[in-house]
């Protein structure tokens, strides 16, 4: 919250500026008014402004690569050549 990270209880003011990830992306959010008790989604949108940037392309969410559930942990081998796809780490191989 406001460029700090805060427990979840913290408690917020109208003003602050939440950043959170979920499920990949970034979330933005500015909030404008506290709401006291329990209320609907349409009625918690309308306290907070939101300044998230816009979800990448279906092209390019397309070309990440996906591991397959249940594939389990993958081998170091695979974390290299992930690696090296994402430009991370060394290109040539060690012999």
């Amino acid at each position: 919250m406001n460029g700090v990270a805060v427990k979840p209880a913290h408690q917020v003011k109208p003003g602050d500026e939440v950043r959170a990830r979920i499920n990949g992306l970034d979330r933005i959010v500015v909030v404008e008014k506290v709401i006291t008790k329990r209320v609907g989604a349409a009625i918690a949108a309308q306290c907070l402004i939101d300044n998230s940037p816009a979800p990448p392309a279906p092209e390019i969410v397309a070309t990440m690569p996906r591991r397959d559930r249940g594939a389990g942990r993958p081998t170091k081998r695979e974390r290299r050549e992930t690696d090296r796809l994402l430009g991370r780490g060394p290109t040539a191989s060690p012999e």
